[in-house]
């Protein structure tokens, strides 16, 4: 899995220009963010599925109210999740980077991003 907290990706929205993006899928801006679109679907199930299973170590079976807002590990877990950037932003920053390939419905080979 990747260690998308160690990823160059702006943790804070910035402003793209529309034609690097461009350039990256054959000059189609509509083509290149539904790519980038759905890396960042995958990640952020990536990132979901991490955060379930580092969050199961924190239940147990007779949580009461009191415990959950003692739990400093819990929500120091939380904070730096919160504190990542967020799955749109690594996504389209694999596309910046030429990390995908992708492959158009009804071809059956893989391209790779210019």
């Amino acid at each position: 899995m990747t260690d998308y907290k160690k990823s160059a990706a702006p943790k804070s929205t910035i402003t793209r220009d529309t034609v690097d993006i461009e350039k990256k899928v054959d000059g189609n801006i509509f083509e290149a963010l539904v790519i980038a679109s759905k890396r960042a679907n995958q990640i952020q199930k990536d990132i979901k599925e991490e955060l379930r299973d580092k969050l199961q170590e924190f239940s147990a079976h007779t949580d009461n109210l009191e415990e959950v807002f003692e739990n400093r590990e819990q929500i120091e877990l939380s904070k730096q999740y919160e504190k990542m950037a967020k799955p749109q932003a690594l996504g389209l920053q694999d596309l910046m980077e030429g990390k995908l390939f992708y492959r158009k419905p009804g071809e059956d080979s893989f391209q790779q991003q210019q």
